[in-house]
């Protein structure tokens, strides 16, 4: 786990991010926002955590997406009081006994606490096999510049607030939740063998979906809900979906 701390700060910090990001700042004040920020399109750029901060505010993003998303924030920033700038900050995670300071991951209870300050680890949790028994995606792996973040389940993962008004690709993202019924999306399967990560998966010879990481004979799949029926093939290994 590679992280990048950004610290966020000025007069105008929280409004410039409630108008950006998909989840309500307003929740700072009870600990770690996990949020998301999107093209006008809708489709995913970069998902992250906010920290309440002292007078400020810190972003946890995947170290990969750090300057890209500094340079989309600077863009939107314009005259705003605020001022980006990067940390020497890291963060530990673990499962155990949280300790002091601490802030519990706000995605699921079984992702235990994250702690910012100048040490960075974790406590030897098995995250691939907490991330498939939840169905909860990750930076670069089944989070892409493809995703609609309704498919990766950013609802149930309390990533994004339909209450908050506006941001940018709000209104694509409020549509596919009021008006149309998902038709694809990622979904934990069985999976019996294995295949390398973006393997395509296929139903009776038709693309079905993609697979993903893999734990303990279940797996993350982004599946066609249309195809996904009986059992399916990825490069060797079987897959099964059961809602």
């Amino acid at each position: 786990m590679t992280r990048k701390i950004i610290e966020i700060a000025g007069a105008e910090a929280r409004s410039f991010l409630q108008g950006l990001v998909t989840n309500d700042i307003g929740k700072l004040d009870q600990g770690l926002v996990y949020a998301a920020v999107l093209t006008p399109q809708g489709k995913y750029l970069a998902d992250f955590f906010l920290v309440p901060w002292d007078d400020t505010i810190l972003l946890d993003v995947d170290a990969s997406l750090a300057q890209s998303l500094m340079q989309r924030l600077s863009m939107y920033k314009l005259r705003a009081d605020v001022t980006l700038s990067e940390t020497d900050l890291t963060v530990q995670r673990g499962t155990g006994p949280a300790p002091d300071s601490a802030m519990p991951d706000p995605r699921h209870p079984d992702l235990g606490w994250r702690l910012y300050g100048e040490e960075s680890g974790d406590d030897g949790t098995d995250w691939d096999a907490i991330r498939v028994a939840h169905c909860i995606p990750e930076t670069g792996i089944e989070l892409t510049p493809d995703t609609f973040i309704l498919e990766a389940g950013f609802d149930r993962l309390n990533g994004v607030d339909f209450r908050k008004g506006c941001y940018v690709g709000q209104e694509v993202t409020a549509r596919m939740k009021h008006k149309t019924e998902l038709r694809k999306g990622l979904v934990t399967v069985q999976i019996d063998g294995t295949a390398p990560v973006g393997t395509g998966i296929t139903a009776e010879g038709k693309p079905a979906g993609t697979l993903f990481t893999q734990s303990g004979g279940r797996a993350i799949a982004y599946l066609r809900f249309d195809r996904a029926k009986g059992p399916m093939q990825a490069n060797g290994a079987t897959v099964t979906y059961a809602p």
